[in-house]
């Protein structure tokens, strides 16, 4: 081989590459320490770009088509390059082709439960799952911040790195939109496109992508929420908290076997026994003057305030139903910090 041939032989002369894995996102054109010479061949097919890194500084790129390399088509290295006559001399660059076709079907979902804060419950855990469908809109913040110098960059690799971050803009964008945990449930078609708008303009800025599709599957609030949610329904469907005690007996009694005409009378049996603890002598409300009546309590060792647990075990009810009587308002209570506090009076004269 004469010395021409040689030469040849360490020039890039063609630069392409044929995708058929279906799962490549970003792939460095293998130069074996080639250069690229002048007038060579750059083919760039459907669903490609073309980005020309030069010791780390980002280039030219090239859109679908045919080219030949010369100083008028990569102005970027000619500069990057220091050329003062042009592009006449062999480089060494890299060459990475981006995918720019749709990836579908891509899975998404919090590994913990992430904060949000909600109309309703205050701040509260949420997990959700679903999946989305994106493209690569801008090919050299997408090199940048998300494949980095990695020859070969496959969808798996990009779930592992990017699965933490759209679930922080997932959250973000649920938290900017304002829409109760409650409503999520009947709307995710809705929320996932309203969601869109937030999300994408965050994606394409900070990593390259846009979001064609972002599906919520399930949204998911921790037990002690949903009992929360079941114990407001059933309050909602019975009006307050005295219709809603009688209720909670007569299904405890049910479940214990009274007949139809026994559960009415164990209903009353178990209101007249909280009325007879509050107002029985010696009792809760046995002294009509404060300080006598805190004597009296405290030597039987009865507070002059309840806490909603005391006052749900006097009353036969769950504790959350008494602090949800106390929210909402039929409960008549003080709040102390973080603590409900109810008055023996205004525990009469709510069974009253």
């Amino acid at each position: 081989m004469g010395l021409i041939d040689f030469i040849k032989g360490e020039l890039i002369e063609i630069i392409e590459w044929t995708d058929d894995s279906r799962d490549t996102l970003s792939y460095r054109f293998p130069d074996k320490d080639k250069e690229i010479k002048r007038g060579a061949q750059l083919i760039v097919r459907e669903s490609q770009v073309a980005q020309f890194v030069y010791l780390g500084q980002y280039g030219d790129a090239f859109n679908p088509g045919r080219y030949t390399l010369s100083t008028d088509n990569i102005p970027v290295l000619t500069k990057l390059q220091g050329w003062k006559y042009g592009f006449e001399t062999p480089f060494k660059a890299d060459v990475y082709y981006v995918t720019t076709r749709l990836f579908t079907g891509n899975k998404w979902g919090t590994s913990n439960p992430v904060m949000v804060r909600d109309q309703d419950f205050g701040i509260v855990r949420v997990r959700a799952f679903g999946t989305y469908d994106f493209r690569i809109v801008d090919a050299k913040r997408f090199l940048k911040e998300v494949a980095g110098t990695d020859d070969h960059f496959r969808l798996d690799e990009f779930a592992d790195a990017m699965r933490s971050r759209i679930v922080s803009v997932f959250s973000e964008a649920l938290a900017a939109s304002k829409v109760p945990v409650l409503d999520v449930a009947a709307r995710y078609t809705e929320l996932g496109n309203a969601l869109l708008p937030l999300i994408n303009p965050v994606l394409g800025h900070k990593y390259g992508l846009e979001m064609a599709s972002f599906v919520l599957e399930n949204v998911s609030v921790p037990p002690e929420v949903e009992q929360a949610v079941d114990k407001r329904s059933s309050m909602a469907a019975v009006g307050n908290l005295n219709d809603f005690v009688k209720y909670q007996m007569a299904q405890g009694l049910e479940k214990g076997g009274a007949g139809a005409g026994g559960i009415g009378a164990e209903m009353a049996v178990g209101l007249a026994m909280a009325q007879q603890m509050l107002n029985q002598p010696g009792g809760v409300m046995a002294q009509a003057t404060p300080a006598a009546g805190a004597t009296a309590a405290g030597s039987l060792g009865v507070p002059e305030t309840l806490s909603p647990g005391d006052a749900a075990r006097l009353l036969g009810v769950t504790e959350a139903d008494v602090i949800a009587s106390l929210e909402s308002g039929d409960l008549k209570g003080k709040r102390i910090g973080s603590q409900w506090r109810v008055t023996k009076a205004q525990l009469a004269q709510f069974l009253q």
